[in-house]
């Protein structure tokens, strides 16, 4: 028997595989005096991709290694030899993670289901050769295209637990007792508060249905600002559809009793995400250490006056757990779950089909200028300035867009330096010249 550390929150940097260059090439052969251009095009860099996995339970494994990069593509050679492509990189994570973009925190993707998968970081598009650019009216094209810089970001896993009936309560409620006596779950019991530092989840065979439930850590008063690690409790609850209350009865008195389920419930109120109103039943937990037994009939006729169901139990002795089993498995089948409503974000858009738009002017200094726009950024990138041809083409892109207007509107003037992308330089308006 050995320990899995569990682990829920981690940061990670990826990086797609770089494009391969185009290459400029002629074919050179005996009797064939004007071969033409021959150079192929460079392979697609690999991309990074994140994938929901069955077997796993927990983020430990990217704990330490937090650096991940996919394969650079394969750069275009002669006689119309293509570069491969870079393999894709797959990184597996635990059903019930959701992947964040570590610098904006917004939601890429939620991985629910053993197989949903998102591309966190897209490789870049391999370069065009020179064979590609030949035409009847360009014969022997001198240039070809770099490969494109494949995508860079850190990005947060963030593992929300997937089950169907949370077991909640303050702390030293006997939850994790619960949850060993009616599943198949073994959690680390004591008689001390916050025994149960991370979620435990069990499994509830009845029939043909698996009721998976989770030990919950206990919260505490305030755990909705963190208090007692609550956000972090919390959290791993988004997903039930149902709540088992946890009361300890050794208490032995009935207001405080109720306190417990009324701190609970504030909470689930101010974290939101509609754990309050989820259907829930009260276990009314450690009869065995309970002195006053009129306790118990005040409290069952408090809950049946709130809708809810209330059962003795005492997970030491027995006491109760086929009648907490048999609830349990009522207001399961009593709400089901909708088809795919484990899922808490939808896809975001894809920004590639995103129209650009007009170019946009942002003057950085005295005297230098940048232009913003992601199709003359990505196309600049590609160009490789040591072949004489490459300023030509850079000339009729800035032309199809306008740029120079663009840029003397913004108060541009001969000499000034404009920056595209990680390319410099000094802007010579042709009125100029």
């Amino acid at each position: 028997m050995f320990s899995l550390k569990f682990v829920d929150l981690v940061r990670i940097h990826v990086k797609a595989g770089h494009g391969g260059d185009g290459c400029v090439s002629f074919r050179r052969e005996k009797f064939v005096p004007k071969g033409g251009p021959d150079g192929g095009n460079g392979g697609d860099g690999g991309s990074v991709i994140v994938e929901a996995a069955q077997n796993l339970l927990t983020l430990a494994d990217y704990q330490y290694t937090r650096r991940f990069a996919a394969e650079r593509g394969v750069s275009g050679s002669g006689a119309l030899c293509y570069g491969a492509n870079g393999k894709d990189l797959t990184i597996y994570v635990p059903c019930g993670t959701v992947v964040y973009d570590a610098g904006t925190d917004a939601p890429l993707a939620d991985l629910v289901e053993p197989g949903d998968r998102c591309v966190v970081a897209r490789g870049g598009r391999g370069g065009k050769g020179n064979a590609h650019f030949a035409s009847s009216q360009r014969r022997a094209p001198r240039f070809s295209e770099k490969g494109e810089a494949g995508e860079e970001r850190d990005i947060t896993f963030e593992l929300k637990m997937i089950a169907d009936v949370a077991l909640v309560g303050l702390p030293n409620a006997g939850k994790s007792s619960l949850l060993k006596a009616i599943s198949n779950a073994n959690p680390k019991i004591a008689g001390y508060p916050f025994t149960t530092l991370t979620p435990n989840l069990g499994v509830l065979a009845v029939d043909d249905q698996k009721i998976i439930l989770a030990d919950v850590p206990g919260l505490i008063e305030g755990a909705h600002e963190n208090k007692g690690l609550g956000l972090y409790f919390l959290r791993h609850i988004e997903r039930t559809r149902v709540n088992v209350h946890v009361l300890d009865l050794s208490e032995g008195n009935f207001d405080t009793i109720v306190n417990q389920w009324h701190v609970v419930l504030d909470e689930f109120r101010h974290y939101g995400a509609g754990l309050a109103e989820r259907p829930g039943i009260i276990a009314l937990n450690k009869v065995d250490l309970l002195s006053d037994a009129g306790v118990v009939r005040q409290l069952r006729e408090f809950f049946a006056g709130k809708g809810l169901r209330a059962i003795v139990t005492s997970a030491l002795r027995g006491d109760g757990i086929e009648d907490l089993i048999d609830e349990i498995v009522k207001v399961v089948r009593a709400n089901p779950r909708p088809k795919g409503s484990y899922r808490l974000y939808d896809a975001p858009l894809d920004v590639d089909s995103i129209s650009s738009g007009k170019p946009r002017i942002v003057k950085e200094d005295e005297g230098v200028y940048r232009v913003v726009h992601p199709r003359i950024e990505k196309a600049v990138a590609r160009y490789d300035f040591s072949q004489e041809e490459a300023p030509l083409r850079l000339l009729r892109l800035l032309r199809q867009f306008k740029v120079e207007d663009l840029l003397e509107e913004a108060g541009a003037a001969a000499g000034d330096t404009v920056n595209i992308g990680e390319t410099s330089f000094t802007f010579e308006p042709e009125r100029a010249l």
